[in-house]
């Protein structure tokens, strides 16, 4: 690209950045620094403007970049992200949504420490969720880097790098001086951009082929390098026996774990009653679905006008097909429509990324300060208040998320996001679940469910094809891997449920009655909420 159009696309990433930080500021302003302004924004928020944020949080780089750009990579199989992410939203309406925002305050494990011995359950669930939110924010991270290194060039690592720096530093300024409040208008200005933009690129591939969906798969096949088997079940999850419990797994995590994901879970505290939590997600699942199926399009779309080849020769994850898109469907490289449609799209992506890290940086942060750090404070004293703490981990967490993502630069970010669903819904949706339904499920069986899913899954990863023993490898240059498969979730989901019973079986502690019964009805009743 020219140095103006460059600097055109620059122009569009400043403004909203400018808008962002504006939203910020007022929002800092406008809080009376309790946990519950910082954590929940007051539980002001209407339903629709929560499923509107819902949508923002849910609708990540992995969604807007990685998922298109596998389906322009590998057609028919890459859409197995795009449905799993959506049939994952039944799950929370119908078994999370209303009983997660009656039963707790401000976290996940405000859910289970209910009716258990606190510190020891607070502990394990504040520990397995800042690690699932560390994986997805290295995602969006990656994401960043690949979008500006297309912007400035294509090759430059130095820019980034520089990207992922500088996306840690605005995540931390939004969460430590806007809190809840501000990351909620933040998610919804995104949501609204990213389906404005979604909707433009859609109408623009349809146009492009007359609005027939035939022509535009036989052209996305033809130019895949694939023939007819770029739309068939198997190009990526087919063959020997790897692939197809790969398919599974994957299929597994997505499905099961947007009902495990802290910062999804967060929302649900930040509307009055359960019944408005209810409405967002019925809201959040319009948005969701309508989005997921223009991502279909925009991937079949990317390999039929750009091609399968230039699009893994732009970024070998397939992280830039979108752009890469917008930049044909606008006139080409070198015209004015291509790079003003390339530069629109490149910053609503941005905007997205930097959406999505504010709200997954607030969730972790409120576990580290609401979960561990009060926990400890309780027993060993301390003289730092929560909201305080939350502030300092949010730099923490930032920092070790850039770290990760200057490690992970090359991967595609739909993989390693779909790594963060398999451990989310290993360590966090069983003990939820065993919490709300399980009349016998104890304080060691709460802890051995978390630690039962959180260590083997993260365990797999490590000795997976993902970190080592590839090409596409986060250390290609070794092979230290184990375990056949890219995504843990075929194996560590079922120990996670296995731990958690076998826990409560051999505990010699009795189940309190009591707090069961109270717990079971303020689930269902409302009675007692905060």
């Amino acid at each position: 690209m020219s140095g103006d159009h460059q600097a055109l696309a620059l122009l569009l990433f400043s403004a909203f950045i400018a808008l962002t930080l504006g939203i910020t500021t007022w929002a800092g302003r406008n809080r009376r620094g309790s946990a519950e302004e910082f954590y929940a924004g007051g539980r002001l928020f209407t339903p629709m403007e929560n499923g509107f944020a819902i949508a923002g949080d849910y609708m990540s780089a992995a969604s807007f970049l990685g998922i298109s750009g596998l389906i322009a990579l590998f057609g028919y199989d890459g859409m197995l992200y795009s449905v799993g992410f959506l049939v994952a939203w039944l799950v929370v309406l119908l078994l999370v949504a209303e009983l997660v925002r009656n039963c707790g305050r401000f976290t996940l494990a405000d859910v289970v420490a209910s009716r258990m011995k606190e510190r020891r359950v607070r502990i394990a669930s504040g520990t397995s969720s800042v690690t699932v939110s560390v994986l997805y924010l290295v995602a969006q991270m990656v994401g960043a880097g690949s979008l500006v290194a297309l912007l400035l060039g294509g090759t430059s690592e130095a820019a980034r790098s520089w990207t992922v720096v500088g996306v840690g530093a605005l995540m931390v300024i939004y969460v430590s001086m806007g809190g809840m409040r501000a990351t909620t208008w933040i998610q919804i200005v995104k949501a609204v951009l990213l389906m404005a933009g979604a909707i433009a690129m859609t109408v623009l591939v349809l146009m492009r082929f007359g609005g027939d969906i035939n022509q535009l798969l036989d052209s996305a096949a033809d130019r895949s390098g694939y023939g007819r088997e770029f739309l068939a079940p198997g190009l990526r999850y087919g063959g020997d026996w790897t692939a197809r419990f790969d398919f599974i797994s994957l299929g597994l995590a997505l499905v099961l774990g947007t009902a495990g994901l802290p910062h999804i879970l967060s929302r649900f505290y930040t509307v009055p009653t359960a019944r408005a939590a209810r409405h967002s997600v019925v809201w959040a699942i319009g948005l969701i679905g309508g989005f997921y199926l223009m991502t279909i399009v925009l991937g079949f779309g990317a390999a039929a006008v750009v091609g399968t080849h230039e699009v893994r020769a732009s970024n070998a994850a397939g992280n830039t097909a979108v752009p890469l898109l917008a930049l044909d469907l606008g006139g080409g490289a070198g015209s004015t429509g291509g790079t003003v449609l390339f530069a629109v799209v490149a910053a609503v992506a941005f905007a997205t990324i930097l959406a999505v890290v504010a709200g997954i940086t607030l969730a972790s942060s409120a576990s580290v300060a609401h979960d561990l750090y009060a926990s400890l404070r309780r027993r060993y004293g301390g003289r730092y208040g929560e909201v305080a703490v939350a502030r300092i981990a949010a730099v923490g967490i930032g920092a070790v998320a850039i770290a990760l993502g200057l490690l992970a630069r090359d991967l595609n970010v739909a993989i390693l996001v779909g790594l963060a669903f398999a451990v989310a819904a290993s360590a966090n949706l069983p003990v939820l679940l065993y919490s709300l339904f399980w009349r016998n499920f104890t304080t060691r069986g709460a802890v051995w469910s978390v630690y039962g899913g959180l260590v083997p899954s993260v365990l797999l990863v490590v000795l997976s094809p993902v970190v080592s023993g590839s090409p596409q490898a986060l250390f290609p240059g070794v092979d230290f891997h184990v375990f056949p498969l890219e995504n843990p979730g075929l194996v560590s989901i079922p120990l996670g449920f296995l731990a958690g019973w076998i826990g409560t079986v051999t505990s010699s502690e009795p189940p309190d009655a009591a707090r069961h019964a109270e717990t079971e009805v303020r689930a269902l009743t409302g009675a007692g909420a905060a």
